[in-house]
This record gives structure tokens, C-alpha cells and sequence, in this order.
């Protein structure tokens, strides 16, 4: 639908006027990465139902999920046992240096234990970094097939939507659904779940090391949790805020840049350039201040708790020191238990920082369902009807429309359109002439009533049959990025070059095609603004050409151009027009005196029809308007 579309569609509660254009939520977060302890954690509404529905994605994977658990596991383990080994070599090499110091008859290090030591440890580590590449290498199939699924789910839902919905929620919002909320997901699978696992295996296998050590230092090393425990919430709570100030902040600066730049033709037009710049270095400085404050102290964390950790490795070495002297435990013990008290800290920090990020993930996903929940299209019928011969006749019978039920904008509009016939829709912007159309193409299903085409009910159609028989031509062009020829061959899949030429021929565009430099080749940039306004629409006419469609729907597009190139175009659009059913949306009165009938709508509803003269002499509101354009440009009007 386009923007000029929705421009003409009547306001309606939850329509485009609610919101900008924006990123959505969870567009971004600082670094790119998963929030840390600074970051405040989008919370998800139904915390448990949305995790279990995630969960059932990865049902059919459990086998592997099993397998990624005890490779994990196992992974984990031999990376915990290696410092005990590694203890029980330096006791040795103690040993022996200290029999040596004292003089002890054939005293000596037994290098041949600590190789063998080595050794072990050497196949530890190479079993660890085995059994991690098992882990990951599963666990990126497991979580990118859960992402295929998801990303084909919304992707196949977003078809099945009606046009509604699109409506009512912001291009900003339906994308960060349908991306960056699925890319959190795969993150989370991908990386955040397996350190969860890692971690948690760490913290319970290194206090079971450490007991099996010292239950007094593994008593000394617990306490220091509290601790560390008090200085992350104090920092986290002081944090929050700037990082909320940071993202609001970030958010602005994103719409005025984005603003800024679709529209820098018209800040330099009218001289703002200054103010524009004055605008961005204001929020620009406020993002400067809630990021460096939030940056500043979210990094105060982890110096702080590395104090508080090193508080614990002062008191294991003096308690530790203490009881190596009374022979209470070995010093290679020492060693051993001070490398646990270092891995212990690490995983308690990463356990709460993903607790985070799943919170996020959840809040993610739920967003997503709530996408998948939302409902769909009525379903097609189970036997469609398809026109083998469309002849163009149109017949709206007592119909009867409104976006609310206690908001009718149609009731009871019968139309009769006999093929080849042109059909004018005029009305004042917002009269609902658009909305017209959408209830004709099926976009929006009636309330009562029916529309029927060569006597067939719309609704007994294939959507993809019905929008088959329309070609369309808005103001607003719509071109996409690539060549001149491939955008006139979007109007039929398999057009020969010949068809294509011939098409471009019919609209009056062959000439200026080959006047460029690359000719039909000549790729189109992403708003096609490299070729003028009149050339686009003659692109969309040559479309439309060839797409030889039964019926037409037009919109006045030689508003903007000039007086030689809307020439071309009108009689490119007679061109197209011939034999043809055609709805045209008219603009300039004065265009449509031809036309077979005129529906005159206003507040959504038809509330007179007829041929132009005979509008004119029912003296009502088409003749009010149709005199008003005279009028406003000095003219007399003419009637007839």
C-alpha cells in the first residue's frame, strides 16, 4: 500500500496516525551485543508461557540438546580438574626442592611424575577443547534451525496478515519483530544458553574441588558472594537510569537524522540547515551525557568486584599460608585453590548477566508470538474460482463496510461497472476513495454484501488470482532497486526482451530509455531518484502495459510533472485504458468529463453518482467542487 494510499483511507483508532516510523523495540542496544549488568532487561508479560512455547522449538532437537548438555559437561569438567593436577606437580617440585635445601641423602624432583603430570593435563585440555567444538558445532544447528522455522513462520504469517494490520502498526515496529527480535533469539540459543550450562557446571564442580581441598578457605570464598552480590545491585540500580536516558535519547537521534535525511531536499529549500544542525548537536549532547554517565558507572563494576574478589585471594593466601605451615594442607593446594577461587568469580558474574539476557530473549520471543498470534486474512475458499477469460464487469451489491462495527462508513452501495467502462472516484482527501479500492482487491473484507467480477464472488477467488487481474498506476511510483528492464518485466514473470520494448514503445518511454547511457540496463537506484518523476510513472504505465491486466486502477499522476511530459503520460494511460475496465482516482476534475460514471464520496461513503453532466445538474456537491477548482484559478466555470 502506498504512502498516498494511506493518506486517503479514513482515520481509524490504531491507524497510521498513532506513532512514527521508528526502530521499534529492541532495535539496538550499546555494543551491539546482549545488556550487562547495566542495562535494564525488557521484561516479557507471560514470563513462563512464552518460554515454554520457545521450548516447544526445540522439542524435535532434544537428542542433540541432550548431547550439547553432556559435552558441556564433560567439556566444563576437564577444564576443573586440570588446576588440582597442576597443584599436586607443584607439591612435588616442592618437595623435592625443599629435600634438596635440607640435604636429604639421594633427594631429587621426580621430573618423570611431573611429565607425566603434564601429560595428563596436555590430554585434559585437548578433550575440553574437543568436547567444546561438539557442543558449539551443535548448538549452532540446533539454534539456527529454530530460527529457520521461526523466520519462516512470520515470514509466511506476514503474507496471511490483512492490510490492517499494517495500518495500525509502524514499518519500524513490524521490522524489529520480524529481524531483530529473531536475531536475539538465534544470540541467546546460539551462545547465552551454552555459557548458562558451562557456567552453571563450573560453579557447582569448582566448590566441589575446593572442598575437597579446604571446606575453611571454600567457607572464605563463599562469603565474599554477598559482597559482591551488594556492589552489583547498588551499581545496576545507579545505572539503569542513564542507560533508559541513553536509549530515549538514542531514539531521538535516530528520528532526526532519519528525518533529516528523506527529507534534505526540504531543509535546504527552506534554509533550516542550521537548525537542523542545532537540533542534532542538542540531543547529541544529552546522548553524550546519559552515555558517558551510564558507561562510566556500569564500568566501575568490574574493578570493584575484582576488589572484592582480591579482598578473598589476600585472606585463602594468609589462611592458606597458615595452614601449609602446620602441614594442614599441601601448597600445591594453595596454588590449586586460588585458580578455583578465580574461575568461581567468573561464572557468577556471566550466570547473572545471561539471567539478563534471557529476559530480554523472552520478552523477544514473546513479541514475536504475539506477531504469529495476531489474526490472519478470512481463510481462502477450499474450491477457488479462477476467470480463464476476465472481461473487466464489476458489480458492488448492497455493500455494506467500516473499520469498527459501531463505525459504518458504507452501507448498502450498489455500483454496476460494465466492461471497458471508466470509472471516476472523486471526493475531498480522506473521503475513503482509496478505501474503495482496498474493499475491490480484497484488502479489507465486507461488512455485508457483495463484490462480484464477471459475476464470480471476489471471496470465491484466490487472492493471488484476484490481485492477478488488477494493474495499477499510483502517484506515488514505486520502482525498485535494479535495472530499467527488469522493473518494466516485474509486470509479467517470463516477458521476452521483445515484450518488454514493446511495452516501453506503447507508454511512450522507449525514447528516453535509450537516451541513457546504459539504455534498458541502466540500474535505478533504491528511490529511483536518478531518472525524473514523469520518466518513473511512464515506467509504471509500461508496467502496467504489460501486464495487460482486465482491469485498471489509476491515480492522477501528472501533478508534478511538466506540461510536455504529462502529454506523454495521458496518452500513454489512453493507451492502457483501451478496453479496459478502469477505476480512476481523480484529483483534477476537469480529467474525468468522459468517464462512463462518477462514484462522489465523502466521509467514506458514496453519496452521489453519476455521468458528469449529469452530476453537474443535480447542483449538488460534485458541482460544488468541480465549480471550486474554476474558481480557484480564476476561471469561469464550464459546464459540460
Amino acid at each position: 500500500m502506498s504512502d498516498h494510499q494511506r493518506r486517503e483511507a479514513p482515520s481509524r483508532p490504531g491507524g497510521p496516525g498513532q506513532g512514527g516510523p521508528g526502530m521499534g523495540p529492541g532495535a539496538w542496544r550499546p555494543g551491539g551485543g546482549p545488556p550487562g549488568f547495566g542495562m535494564p532487561a525488557q521484561k516479557a508479560k507471560n514470563f513462563k508461557g512464552t518460554f515454554r512455547r520457545l521450548i516447544g522449538y526445540l522439542r524435535p532437537y532434544r537428542f542433540r540438546l541432550m548431547t550439547v548438555l553432556l559435552t558441556a559437561i564433560a567439556s566444563t569438567v576437564f577444564g576443573i580438574v586440570s588446576p588440582k593436577l597442576m597443584g599436586h606437580a607443584t607439591t612435588k617440585m616442592f618437595e623435592g626442592v625443599m629435600a634438596r635445601l635440607n640435604k636429604v641423602p639421594g633427594a631429587e624432583i621426580d621430573f618423570t611424575y611431573i611429565w607425566n603430570i603434564v601429560s595428563i593435563l596436555s590430554l585434559l585440555y585437548v578433550l575440553s577443547a574437543i568436547f567444546g567444538f561438539i557442543m558449539q558445532y551443535l548448538m549452532a544447528g540446533v539454534a539456527q534451525n529454530t530460527v529457520y522455522e521461526l523466520r519462516r513462520e512470520v515470514s509466511a504469517k506476514l503474507t496471511r496478515l490483512p492490510l490492517s494490520y499494517f495500518d495500525s502498526k509502524t514499518h519500524g515496529e513490524i521490522m524489529s519483530r520480524a529481524v531483530n527480535d529473531v536475531d536475539t533469539i538465534s544470540g541467546t540459543l546460539q551462545q547465552s544458553l551454552t555459557q548458562l550450562i558451562t557456567s552453571i557446571v563450573t560453579i557447582l564442580g569448582v566448590i566441589v574441588m575446593m572442598l575437597t581441598i579446604s571446606p575453611l578457605l571454600t567457607v572464605i570464598v563463599v562469603l565474599t558472594i554477598p559482597l559482591s552480590g551488594v556492589v552489583v545491585a547498588r551499581i545496576a540500580k545507579q545505572s539503569q537510569k542513564h542507560f533508559m536516558g541513553q536509549q530515549k535519547e538514542l531514539g531521538e537521534l535516530n528520528g532526526h537524522v532519519e528525518e533529516m535525511y528523506t527529507g534534505h531536499r526540504i531543509v535546504k529549500a527552506f534554509g533550516h540547515e542550521a537548525k537542523s544542525i542545532a537540533k542534532f548537536d542538542a540531543i547529541n549532547a544529552k546522548l553524550y551525557e546519559s552515555g558517558r554517565k551510564a558507561q562510566f558507572i556500569s564500568g566501575v563494576m568490574m574493578p570493584l568486584i575484582n576488589f572484592v574478589n582480591n579482598i578473598g585471594y589476600v585472606l585463602i593466601c594468609i589462611v592458606g599460608g597458615l595452614l601449609v605451615t602446620r602441614n594442614s594442607i599441601a601448597i600445591g593446594d594453595i596454588q590449586a585453590f586460588i585458580q578455583y577461587a578465580r574461575q568461581f568469580s567468573m561464572p557468577i558474574a556471566q550466570t547473572a548477566q545471561i539471567a539478563n539476557v534471557i529476559q530480554s530473549t523472552i520478552a523477544a520471543a514473546e513479541r514475536v508470538f504475539e506477531l504469529l498470534d495476531e489474526p490472519e486474512e478470512v481463510p481462502e475458499a477450499a474450491q477457488p474460482t479462477a476467470l480463464a477469460y476476465p472481461r473487466g464487469k464489476v458489480k458492488f451489491q448492497n455493500v455494506k463496510f467500516g473499520y469498527t462495527e459501531d463505525a459504518p462508513l458504507m452501507e448498502n452501495m450498489s455500483i454496476d461497472v460494465e466492461q471497458g467502462q471508466t470509472i471516476a472516484i472523486v471526493g475531498p482527501t480522506g473521503a475513503g476513495k482509496t478505501t474503495l479500492i482496498n474493499l475491490l482487491m480484497r484488502f479489507y473484507e465486507v461488512n455485508g454484501g457483495s463484490i462480484t467480477i464477471d459475476g464470480v464472488d471476489i471471496t470465491a477467488m484466490k487472492r493471488s488470482h484476484l490481485h492477478g487481474l488488477f494493474g495499477m498506476v499510483l502517484q506515488d511510483t514505486w520502482l525498485f532497486n535494479g535495472t530499467i528492464r527488469d522493473n518494466i518485466g516485474y509486470g509479467r514473470a517470463g516477458a521476452t526482451e521483445d515484450e518488454i520494448v514493446q511495452a516501453a514503445v506503447a507508454a511512450h518511454a522507449d525514447h528516453f530509455i535509450r537516451t541513457l547511457p546504459d539504455g534498458y540496463d541502466t540500474v535505478l537506484n533504491e528511490e529511483a531518484s536518478n531518472i525524473s518523476q514523469g520518466q518513473k510513472q511512464l515506467l509504471t504505465i509500461a508496467r502496467a502495459i504489460l501486464a495487460d491486466p482486465a482491469i485498471l486502477i489509476l491515480d492522477e499522476a501528472t501533478s508534478s510533472v511538466d506540461t510536455r511530459t504529462e502529454i506523454y503520460i495521458q496518452k500513454a494511460m489512453q493507451r492502457l485504458m483501451e478496453g479496459r475496465t478502469s477505476f480512476v482516482i481523480a484529483h483534477r476534475l476537469s480529467t474525468i468529463r468522459d468517464a462512463n460514471l462518477i462514484l462522489v464520496m465523502n466521509q467514506g461513503s458514496v453519496i452521489e453518482q453519476g455521468t458528469h453532466q449529469e452530476l453537474l445538474e443535480q447542483n449538488g456537491f460534485y458541482a460544488e467542487l468541480y465549480n471550486s477548482q474554476f474558481t480557484e484559478k480564476g476561471l469561469s466555470p464550464i459546464a459540460g
